[in-house]
């Protein structure tokens, strides 16, 4: 025992004279080493660098092994060294990274990251807080370190403390207009999870796709997984490109993907449109519309070669080929509607632990209602006095429903119409107006004004040299200027505004570059006014450390919107 005494205290001194002759001690570091997007609440720059090689050490107990793991990976990444996760702390050292749970720091998603030339240490409350605490360490890493190979890389010295402002920091992804597939979904989420986003709104129904298996009505995904073709150009199209065009994914595909989200500390937020932008679900099953036999309508005629034959069949329900707002709508009249939706959501609701279902509740116009039976029969049974009441009562049953199985409904600010269903939060679209009104009314609030938030916008004036887009322009100074909580509120009113959120809509966007494109660098912009406090945002400030977020995007083989650092 005495001599294994003696070893270990020669192992010691061995560890710590290797210390006092660390090269890396007393290095200088610069302001371009600390560029970080979200930028942290508190951050001290200090001498030394931290070097991580073959003999690096990652450790800490077994409840953040998933944060080491993730960890792990990413330095043996950067570094071309095949680094391991260890559940024991072991003091002392001079190539440790130590993660740690701490209750003294004040924010559940709250970090502390420290780094000196000896170690690095990065404590959470919880381990969503260690997990920002390692994204934001990735940023600190030297951009080219993505290159192959094994090789020394080294640290800056650093403390920081940090914590989000908002509670829901969210991106929206649109599948159903065009769909990705299930490895760039996650690549998608990886992004998210770098900016310390925490919600994935995933917008899986449509007028022009169904994209979620549901077992109990399969022709969900055999019918309306799938369009004929699409338009060509700009709304309402010049053409139909006659192209079949479609997919889904199944309910392992979901359970994949959201395993894992979660693993990064994203939760995933499914919306099953109702009762507007239903075509798809309509074409799939033609009971669901107020009138089934009449056929599926595309703007200017624009329809497919192979709908407008089986239109001249007897099949006029198609899933939708053009972009728009539709008027063959869900009906509320009928019985059979909430029955098919109660068993399309009693598949939906397994899938996904967020308390969150998103039911849309946008953009439903009210003709098919005004003249079908039996929505004037809802009516008149119900005692409401119009249409706008008529899908207010719509939206109340759902919710009513979801309320029972455990869950609560997010929609778009049209839920407000006809009165507000008593458990909802509003995702206010519509500019701000709508998130004020339903703040005041106590109830929880996401903002994603298009004025700010959409990012299927044009990027540039120069319309002529972009990606087609929707319309609109939006470039990342207008999004970087953006500030969610509305001024009109009170202190008490401003506890329910819970944050903001970005879409990505995909009429004009078909492929992962483009939605690449499109996404970036606005998220960037975005993450930093969800995240950072509101007195630490600085325009010039942010263009700088833009620059190698940039490059680090470009390493990682995505395609960027550059408008801003040419300025």
């Amino acid at each position: 025992m005495k001599w294994h005494k003696a070893i270990s205290r020669v192992w010691i001194l061995v560890f710590l004279l290797g210390a006092c002759n660390n090269p890396y001690k007393s290095t200088k570091n610069s302001e371009t080493d600390y560029y970080i997007t979200p930028k942290p609440a508190q951050i001290d720059m200090t001498e030394g660098r931290f070097l991580v090689n073959g003999k690096t050490l990652v450790q800490g107990p077994e409840s953040l092994a998933n944060e080491g793991i993730f960890l792990a990976s990413m330095l043996s990444m950067a570094s071309g060294h095949g680094l391991e996760y260890g559940n024991e702390t072991q003091e002392g050292g001079s190539h440790v990274i130590t993660l740690r749970l701490d209750e003294t720091i004040g924010h559940d998603e709250g970090y502390r990251l420290q780094v000196a030339y000896d170690g690095i240490t990065i404590s959470g409350k919880t381990p969503t807080g260690v997990f920002y605490g390692i994204q934001t360490l990735g940023q600190l890493l030297p951009i080219q370190s993505t290159d192959t190979g094994s090789k020394e890389i080294t640290i800056p010295a650093v403390s920081i403390e940090d914590y989000p402002r908002f509670a829901y920091r969210g991106m929206m992804l649109d599948v159903a207009r065009n769909f990705f597939p299930k490895k760039f979904i996650k690549q998608f989420i990886d992004l998210m999870a770098m900016h310390k986003m925490n919600r994935f709104h995933w917008h899986l129904t449509e007028d022009q796709g169904w994209r979620i298996e549901i077992k109990k009505y399969p022709k969900l995904t055999e019918v309306g997984a799938y369009r004929n073709g699409t338009i060509v150009g700009h709304h309402p199209g010049t053409a139909n490109d006659n192209k079949r065009y479609g997919g889904f994914y199944t309910q392992d595909d979901i359970k994949e993907i959201v395993a894992y989200a979660t693993s990064r500390h994203i939760e995933v937020i499914p919306e099953i449109e109702l009762p507007g932008h239903s075509q798809a679900a309509i074409a799939s099953y033609p009971e669901l519309s107020c009138f089934p036999n009449e056929p599926t309508k595309v703007f200017n005629d624009m329809i497919s070669d192979a709908s407008r034959k089986l239109q001249s069949g007897r099949t006029p329900k198609i899933v939708q080929e053009t972009w728009g707002v539709q008027h063959d709508v869900y009906c509320a009249g009928k019985e059979f509607t909430y029955e098919f939706l109660q068993g399309a959501l009693d598949e939906v609701i397994p899938l996904f632990p967020s308390n969150y279902i998103h039911i849309g509740g946008d953009e439903c116009p009210k003709d098919s209602w005004e003249r079908c039976p039996n929505c004037q029969k809802r009516i008149k049974d119900e005692g409401l006095r119009d249409e706008h009441e008529l899908q207010s009562y719509f939206v109340r049953r759902m919710e009513k429903y979801l309320n029972e199985k455990g869950k609560r409904i997010i929609g778009w600010d049209e839920i407000l119409e006809g009165g507000l269903a008593p458990n909802a939060t509003v995702m206010s679209w519509r500019g701000t107006k709508g998130g004020v009104e339903a703040a005041k009314q106590g109830h929880d609030v996401i903002m994603t004004p298009t004025s700010h938030c959409y990012f299927d916008y044009y990027q540039s004036e120069d319309k002529e040299h972009e990606p087609l887009a929707i319309g609109g322009y939006l470039p990342v100074q207008t999004v970087y200027a953006y500030e969610p909580m509305p001024s009109e509120l009170t202190e008490d009113e401003q506890q329910f505004v819970l944050g903001a959120q970005g879409n990505v809509w995909t009429e004009y966007i078909n492929t992962p570059d483009n939605v690449h494109y499109m996404t970036l660098p606005r998220m960037t912009a975005l993450s930093e006014v969800v995240w950072s406090p509101k007195e630490a945002k600085d325009w010039d400030n942010f263009k700088k450390r833009l620059r190698p977020m940039v490059h680090r995007y470009e390493t990682m083989g995505m395609r960027v919107a550059k408008h801003a650092i040419k300025e």
